[in-house]
């Protein structure tokens, strides 16, 4: 028996960008306030609902739901044009315009935890 296999663009509609580019530190959570609407809700929007109800970098969305991170920064802007969830302004980058070592510490950390 095999297992049938979705395509990940077909996830996203075949767009491989957004109007909104997410950073892979950038920090996710859910809208509580928001009701799901059926029209707007797919599984991927629901799975990911479900999982940044505690807060989730963008990297960590795409990891546990093992969604290729192109695949996972569409959604989640799609989400955040539609208020399904809340992105969460990064940390002030420095004066040689790179993140400060304090976010780098953070993210290498996730990344070993996942």
């Amino acid at each position: 028996m095999s297992t049938l296999r979705v395509r990940p663009y077909t996830r996203t509609g075949g767009r491989t960008h957004s109007a909104r580019t997410l950073a892979i530190e950038t920090i996710v959570s859910t809208n509580e306030r928001i009701d799901r609407d059926a029209l707007t809700s797919t599984a991927e929007h629901r799975a990911i609902s479900d999982l940044c109800r505690n807060p989730h970098s963008v990297a960590e969305v795409a990891a546990r739901l093992r969604l290729p991170l192109g695949v996972a920064r569409v959604l989640l802007a799609d989400m955040s044009e539609l208020s399904l969830i809340t992105v969460h302004q990064g940390e002030p980058i420095d004066a040689e315009g790179r993140p400060s070592m304090d976010l780098m510490e953070r993210v290498l950390a996730g990344l070993r935890g996942i």
